[in-house]
């Protein structure tokens, strides 16, 4: 267990973010030596009826969920299912003859996107911006959201068709930009294993490592438990968000048709650190092992080259780290704005789950959150400041 005086401030530094309204609540969990040494909750899973945050509270994951499909990807892999330097375009057609934007202009590419690409997002494929590449995507994205709930919704294979019959931003490989790779790698996933991008999660890891609360929806009697979702008020204050973002409907009441591998998990903190535990003890759980250590290594390694870093180097807030299949991997802590230690790795969301492995440490850090545009919020890194400080 950590000392008093550490949890102390650990819970006094938590209750001040939410006491100043930055946060309606949070759950925050530490893992040391395969052991849970600190869990704490304070707040409101839902500021309106005063329902309080419960170490049960279910949590949206947006992009706390590429790690998830990291792994999956690593599943085939291992199997011989996948080679790394497959072009997309095997598995989702809409990749074949792609083309490039350059001064403005569209032209062929050199090569193909691949799935080591997508994996490290140096693929070209974005979120949105400007020119011909984002603006479609953006688009598209309009486009998911419009059919959300009609009778014709968007299925995780048509977006990523589509989304490859679109301009990359950049040739394959040449640099990296955040962006959807992640669900592409969903549908590739589809594609390889013969069924829905969810079952494949449920069959390959939800069950075997009973992460019973995760999923790309709730049934009825979990949405309960669903965390409300909060905003700046331009005030100083919070208020609630309830609008729908990357195709994600934020109510998780129905099954999806687009199941974003970069986006649509949800899940509980007890479940998340069944995850991040298994990549911890190199691929086991509980005697169940869903990947090899010599996987794991690989799967939490840096992976950009010099010229793919340059791009990552833009993240200001990410110094020091570099990136690798769906994560962050810190490769030198001195310049990292944070406390930590070299091969850290991990991933937050845009509503601000986030997780940490330290290796080194033997060290886990998960902090659940429900905030808009949230990602590593300066509380998220107070909280590990505290913990890795006294290490």
């Amino acid at each position: 267990m950590l000392d008093s005086n550490l949890i102390n401030q650990l819970k006094k530094t938590l209750k001040a973010s939410i006491e100043r309204q930055e946060i309606a609540g949070a759950t925050f969990m530490v893992i040391k030596d395969g052991n849970e040494i600190f869990y704490h909750e304070d707040g409101w899973a839902d500021l309106e009826s005063k329902r309080p945050m419960t170490r049960d509270s279910i949590f949206r994951l947006y992009s706390m969920t590429k790690p998830i499909t990291a792994a999956a990807v690593m599943m085939l892999l291992e199997r011989g299912d996948i080679d790394l330097f497959d072009p997309v375009s095997h598995f989702i057609p809409g990749f074949k003859n792609q083309l490039v934007e350059k001064n403005g202009e569209l032209v062929p590419v050199c090569r193909e996107v691949n799935i080591q690409d997508l994996l490290n997002m140096t693929s070209g494929l974005l979120y949105d911006g400007t020119g011909a590449t984002g603006q479609q995507s953006y688009a598209l994205f309009q486009e998911l959201d419009r059919r959300l709930f009609s009778e014709n919704p968007m299925s995780t294979m048509e977006f990523a068709n589509r989304q490859g019959q679109g301009p990359l931003s950049f040739e394959p490989g040449s640099n990296w930009q955040y962006g959807t790779s992640a669900d592409i790698l969903g549908a590739v996933v589809e594609a390889v294993s013969g069924m829905r991008y969810g079952q494949f999660l449920r069959n390959e890891i939800f069950e075997p490592l009973e992460m019973d609360d995760t999923g790309f929806w709730l049934p009825e009697e979990k949405r309960c438990r669903l965390t409300k979702t909060y905003q700046d008020d331009g005030e100083g204050g919070l208020k609630l968000y309830s609008g729908n973002h990357l195709g994600i409907n934020h109510q998780m009441d129905r099954d999806p048709a687009f199941e974003s591998g970069g986006a649509g998990l949800a899940s509980s903190i007890d479940d998340a650190a069944k995850f991040t535990t298994m990549l911890m003890n190199q691929g086991s759980i509980n005697g169940v092992q869903l990947l090899k250590p010599r996987t794991v290594q690989y799967m939490t390694s840096a992976a950009l080259t010099d010229c793919q870093q340059k791009g990552f180097d833009t993240w200001h807030t990410l110094r020091g780290h570099s990136y690798g299949n769906q994560m962050r991997i810190m490769t030198d802590n001195t310049k990292a704005g944070f406390i930590g230690s070299q091969g850290e790795y991990g991933w937050d969301g845009w509503l601000g789950a986030y997780f940490t492995n330290s290796p080194q440490n033997d060290l886990t850090i998960l902090f659940m959150v429900q905030k808009k545009d949230a990602g590593t919020l300066p509380i998220t890194r107070k909280l590990r400041n505290i913990v890795f400080s006294s290490l």
